[in-house]
């Protein structure tokens, strides 16, 4: 199991209704099904990763989340997830608000572009990082909102956007007395569960 899925399942109560944005191989579903007993649909624009949800039993709409989520009523899901997503979405801000419309609370996860490695490969090498956590070259990579920890932080104060919980972890998906002192420049990944 791919260690986010861990943190994200202890937010996701029994028995809830679960909308997975970006769902990718339908893992989390699937974890969150057999678990959990969630039920819920999962939101994919990548054919191969929707004949794995299919082959998983993973109920699954091909949609492209830039499109919009105007077709889902307001309250329909107890909880809508996005992990690692977001930044690779046209309008990021407006996401947000739509997951807090469909559904009750919302998690979201997505990589820090404020940590300490990625300001210093750019400041010293002048040139976009490529890493184990950023693996694509500039002109190759799905992410398009290059933001931080802070930054999205800032989002919900501004949109009234309740913090429930936050957790900031390294690439491994450990968290350290560090990382939770100063979690803008050194954890690479978050994890945050929000509400209005």
């Amino acid at each position: 199991m791919r260690p986010d899925l861990d943190y994200i399942q202890r937010w996701v109560n029994p028995t809830s209704r679960v909308l997975d944005l970006g769902c990718g191989d339908g893992s989390l579903l699937a974890l969150l099904r057999d678990h959990k007993q969630v039920s819920g649909y999962g939101l994919e624009i990548d054919t191969g990763n929707i004949v794995e949800c299919v082959r998983r039993g993973v109920d699954v709409i091909h949609r492209d989340l830039n499109n919009g989520l105007d077709d889902f009523d307001d309250q329909s899901f107890d909880t809508v997830i996005m992990s690692q997503s977001l930044q690779q979405t046209t309008k990021p801000d407006r996401i947000v608000e739509e997951m807090l419309r469909i559904g009750r609370e919302a998690i979201v996860t997505f990589p820090n572009f404020g940590h300490w490695t990625t300001r210093a490969y750019l400041g010293f090498r002048g040139r976009m990082p490529v890493s184990e956590s950023l693996p694509y070259a500039w002109y190759e990579t799905p992410n398009i909102h290059f933001f931080t920890f802070r930054d999205f932080e800032v989002l919900c104060h501004e949109r009234g956007i309740k913090i429930l919980e936050r957790t900031v972890v390294d690439r491994n998906h450990e968290a350290n007395w560090k990382i939770r002192l100063l979690p803008n420049l050194l954890g690479e990944i978050a994890l945050y569960h929000i509400t209005r």
